[in-house]
């Protein structure tokens, strides 16, 4: 059969450094940072007291309060990022087959603060099983599909999915997929995340995954950095409008660029580390390159997992260079999670955007907090440290790996490239 070619039509963020789409892309070609003190509990006593928290964000400019005490975070998150990005794709929704567009997001988590403050009023009771009536509602993670289904009335295809930090990415390829092989003509995809509870600090910090740089949290994501430490937790969504070609040049929309192919596998290795020669990373990116039918030297930048930990960026890297070869060398690599910290489920929906944002401006944004080389990486790799490069970008691939082993890549290029 015949695959039919899918389009971005719009999008939308909701990020540690910016509330929407332009201040998120500002935010990273300028290199800010979005980690800082914690502020939604008293974490003085936690291992790591910093995280990238959203700043200046009130859920009740964009949700009525009666509906938004319904959501848990991350279901918030969702139906904000999502709005953004359905009027950036400006659907005349009368005009749109509603039994042809659907909704598949990915969250890692789901609703841990709504469980964490469930369980923990109960806890502090007299045994008398007294729960909110929302809790269950609020607290799994597929319902913020459900949510953002509803808002639109979008009968098609709708499911979440879970793989960890790759959730959001393995949301976009199947969205991708549902278009190509003719099930839907449009979708909403992306991820969202909360995880800055007491629960989701003391669980990762018991792991010892995160950065303890207490005492300098701005600079604390150092990805490929040699005193990197631990990944930073960042928190958020991402939203994406995937768009059948024909009908996105039938009703006039603007096109960001196309996807060109989506590749995943597993490590099949460890619960929680990458397999030391980054076999996954390997097969994941060149399973992406096969479905897209690309070559490796068709690739202008990756931008990578890079989420600062000691193992996972050196594994990335030798998977970068397997693949890719002498082409490395000519490339720009980046991780932008120096920046907005490391969105777990989320991930992979704002790194596609920023891969995306980087095609139509022709800007790579930084890995910034580079402060010393890691003689274990290769040097010669350009991982685009400290300050944004221009350069023209015609196709870019997005990394995202999660606990079990899970791999997820998806790729976007220029519309006809």
């Amino acid at each position: 059969m015949v695959l039919r070619r899918v389009v971005v039509t719009g999008l939308g963020a909701l990020t540690p450094i910016g509330n929407n789409i332009e201040e998120y892309w500002n935010g990273l070609i300028n290199g800010v940072s979005g980690a800082a003190p914690i502020t939604y509990f008293d974490a003085s006593k936690f291992r790591t007291q910093f995280a990238c928290e959203l700043k200046n964000f009130n859920v009740e400019e964009f949700i009525d309060r009666k509906e938004a005490r319904k959501m848990d975070r991350y279901a918030q998150y969702a139906m904000v990022s999502s709005d953004e990005a359905m009027k950036d794709a400006n659907f005349d929704l009368e005009k749109v087959d509603k039994d042809r567009a659907g909704v598949i997001w990915g969250s890692g988590i789901g609703g841990l603060e709504t469980f964490q403050i469930e369980v923990l009023n109960y806890a502090a009771g007299d045994g008398t099983p007294r729960f909110n009536p929302f809790f269950i509602p609020k607290m799994i993670g597929d319902i913020a599909c459900g949510h953002i289904s509803i808002k639109y009335g979008f009968r098609g295809p709708n499911f979440g999915t879970v793989s960890a930090c790759a959730s959001s990415t393995n949301a976009i390829i199947d969205a991708f997929n549902y278009i190509r092989l003719g099930h839907a003509d449009v979708m909403v995809t992306g991820g969202s995340e909360a995880a800055v509870t007491i629960a989701g600090m003391g669980g990762f910090n018991a792991m010892h995954a995160l950065s303890t740089r207490n005492d300098d949290p701005k600079t604390a994501s150092r990805p490929m950095d040699k005193d990197r430490d631990g990944f930073v937790l960042g928190e958020g969504a991402g939203a994406i409008i995937l768009e059948e070609y024909e009908h996105a040049v039938a009703r006039g929309a603007k096109i960001y660029c196309e996807i060109g192919g989506g590749g995943m596998s597993a490590d099949a290795h460890h619960i929680t580390a990458p397999h030391p020669e980054g076999l996954g990373a390997r097969n994941v990116m060149l399973n992406c390159l096969r479905d897209a039918g690309l070559k490796p030297t068709d690739v202008d930048g990756v931008n990578m997992h890079g989420t600062s930990t000691p193992l996972g960026d050196m594994a990335e890297s030798k998977a970068i260079e397997q693949v890719f070869g002498e082409h490395a060398y000519t490339m720009n690599l980046n991780s932008t999670k120096s920046m907005t910290g490391h969105l777990l489920g989320a991930a992979g929906a704002i790194e596609t955007i920023s891969a995306i944002l980087s095609i139509k401006h022709g800007i790579v944004p930084p890995t910034i907090n580079h402060f010393t080389d890691d003689q274990k990486i290769d040097s010669k790799l350009n991982f685009t440290f400290n300050t944004a490069q221009k350069r023209d970008m015609n196709v870019v691939m997005s990394n995202t790996f999660g606990f079990g082993g899970h791999n997820a890549c998806v790729l976007v290029k220029k519309l006809g490239f």
